[in-house]
């Protein structure tokens, strides 16, 4: 690939996991056996096991879902550096994405990193009590008019805006009775398809302001570093290269709406002609090219899609 081609690497968040991931990389490359071996120290917990071989419903758990997919990104990324050379000018990350970002820019050690989002997984999952919120995808509706069913069906309760993805898809979340009213108006306004995310908890609301000053204690223990490649983060959609204000986004960011086709539009204002996604899955490569047709995106999951960095 030409050096000369301007890159983001994008980083996946929660909903990206899958029984099996990280395998190829952890079998291939030492450097992602260090990167396992690394989080299994670190969080005292077989982890690489449970990315390898489930169980699923295990996985699924936020609070180790939040470090596997910090895991098997950062294994990821290490071998693509590895084996590529290949250097972002610019990275991004999709909510818990935006640590392995941040991993990627050298602000945060990896072991500081999967450390935090381990206690962010835990916080997140207690914040609410099982059953009392949901989050729910709404396709086909603009940005400002599902703003506009949340303020209309709060009735008095937590419920907005948690994911803006593009292409039509803005995620809600808040209390339970609060989002079913969101979705009813919503099909009545026209959304094309309404449905119930399998998620543990309503991230990105007010209802995650006890999980936020938890993160925030969290995160005072953590040393950050300079800041070596511009980070675009959900809560601006804008480059922060200051290192004095990480903490406070990241704070800031568990309460507020991931702002990704923003940010994905900021990276193509900036000047990036190829996006690629660093970790399981392909959901941020699809929605990249959703937002930005003539932006390139590709994925890098495991040693076999190195061949798609060969100079084309």
């Amino acid at each position: 690939m030409g050096e000369r081609v301007r890159l983001a690497f994008v980083f996946p968040g929660q909903g990206s996991q899958y029984v099996g991931m990280g395998r190829e990389l952890y079998e291939a490359s030492d450097v992602a056996r260090q990167i396992f071996s690394e989080a299994d120290e670190v969080l005292g917990l077989p982890l690489k096991r449970l990315c390898f071989g489930g169980p699923e419903a295990e996985l699924k758990l936020t609070e180790y879902t939040q470090p596997a997919i910090l895991t098997v990104s950062i294994a990821a990324l290490r071998v693509l550096e590895k084996e590529s050379g290949l250097r972002p000018v610019w990275v991004a990350g999709h909510s818990l994405g935006e640590y392995s970002a941040l991993v990627c820019a050298g602000a945060l050690s990896f072991r500081d990193a999967v450390k935090v989002v381990r206690e962010r997984g835990r916080l997140m999952q207690e914040a609410v009590p099982q059953g009392q919120g949901l989050m729910a995808v709404i396709l086909g509706l603009e940005a400002r008019e599902v703003r506009r069913v949340c303020e209309e069906a709060g009735g008095g309760e937590a419920v907005a805006p948690a994911n803006f993805n593009g292409g039509g898809q803005v995620v809600i979340a808040g209390a339970r009775s609060a989002v079913r009213r969101a979705m009813a108006l919503a099909q009545e306004r026209g959304a094309r398809r309404v449905l119930d995310l399998p998620v543990s908890a309503p991230f990105h609301c007010s209802l995650m302001l006890p999980a936020a000053e938890g993160l925030r204690r969290a995160l005072a223990e953590v040393v950050v570093r300079p800041v070596s490649i511009g980070v675009v983060t959900n809560v601006e959609a804008k480059v922060n290269m200051d290192g004095g204000r990480v903490k406070s986004l990241l704070v800031e960011q568990a309460i507020s709406p991931v702002r990704w086709e923003e940010s994905v539009r900021e990276l193509e204002r900036l000047g990036c002609e190829l996006v690629v996604e660093v970790g399981p899955g392909k959901v941020l490569s699809g929605l990249v090219k959703r937002i930005s047709p003539q932006l390139k995106a590709k994925n890098f999951e495991s040693p076999r899609d190195l061949e798609k960095f060969v100079a084309d």
